[in-house]
């Protein structure tokens, strides 16, 4: 789960439920992503939090899900209840505009880089998703800028902050940033 594009939440575990396809597996697992995600949407709404009014937005790489989810008619065909009953809550809320399911490749999924051991591009790829940086540029800048203050000028601070010559600056050991 993403909120104001910072990750808040994930989940990776083994399915307590055997099925007999990956579609009933997708569709068993999107039905408690989703009502997570709607518990979740009405709990920040309850904090007072505004969002926008629009359905959750949610991904998934397997398009006969998709289109079970979006269908007018259910087009599953199964003997697991369970399958069916999850089928239709999330084809009802779809319908009721609370949740918009859309497609994204399996290179994309952002769920992908939490569950599986990634090699060199696809984990920079998945890093970027997440809207991580590296910060070791931003760190040498900053090393840059410091410089090394002799006792005697740090003497002379100490005396005039406690002369009160310096008001409203902090004075920082080994740095000319100003606070």
């Amino acid at each position: 789960m993403r909120l104001f594009g910072g990750v808040i939440g994930w989940r990776a575990n083994k399915q307590d439920t055997v099925t007999t396809s990956t579609t009933e597996a997708e569709l068993l697992s999107f039905a408690q992503v989703a009502k997570e995600a709607l518990f979740s949407f009405r709990l920040i709404k309850e904090l007072g939090v505004t969002l926008d009014a629009g359905p959750l937005n949610m991904w998934c790489d397997n398009q006969q899900t998709i289109r079970l989810i979006n269908a007018d008619v259910a087009l599953l065909q199964t003997k697991l209840r369970h399958v069916d009953i999850h089928n239709h809550w999330l084809r009802e809320a779809a319908e009721r505009d609370m949740i918009r399911v859309d497609y994204t490749p399996t290179g994309d999924m952002l769920a992908d880089g939490l569950t599986k051991a990634l090699i060199r591009e696809p984990f920079r790829h998945f890093r970027k998703q997440l809207g991580l940086v590296d910060i070791t540029e931003a760190i040498d800048r900053r090393r840059n800028n410091l410089r090394v203050i002799s006792e005697e000028e740090l003497a002379d601070q100490e005396d005039s902050i406690a002369g009160g010559e310096v008001e409203g600056k902090a004075v920082a050991l080994g740095s000319d940033d100003k606070c």
